[in-house]
């Protein structure tokens, strides 16, 4: 797996590509807890992500939470199929605000 960070408007946007599971959710934790104490606006583009385990959910979940604990915003975007059966298995979809698109997600900022 592989993030990539850039900020667009002060949105910061993490692109997560490759696998987010069990041997990467850390990866994703880490970066994000680096991010989490300097801005406040995140999306995930999931966009380049091809695989997704509960234990990579957990990861997205952790910074959902972080957000949340520090007066911050997550929003997805471009969950792709494979990875969207999971959020709809868990129902994890009703947590999450969730876009088709990136734009999308930036306009919703």
């Amino acid at each position: 797996m592989n993030i990539a960070t850039h900020t667009q408007n002060g949105i910061v946007i993490l692109e997560i590509n490759g696998r987010l599971d069990a041997e990467h959710a850390e990866i994703l934790k880490n970066e994000f807890r680096k991010l989490i104490p300097a801005n406040s606006k995140f999306i995930l583009d999931l966009s380049g992500m091809d695989y997704l385990d509960s234990t990579g959910l957990g990861a997205i979940v952790f910074c959902l939470k972080s957000c949340g604990e520090h007066g911050g915003v997550l929003k997805l975007a471009n969950l792709t199929d494979k990875p969207r059966i999971i959020f709809e298995i868990t129902r994890a979809y009703k947590i999450f605000d969730i876009y088709d698109n990136l734009d999308a997600a930036l306009a919703a900022m």
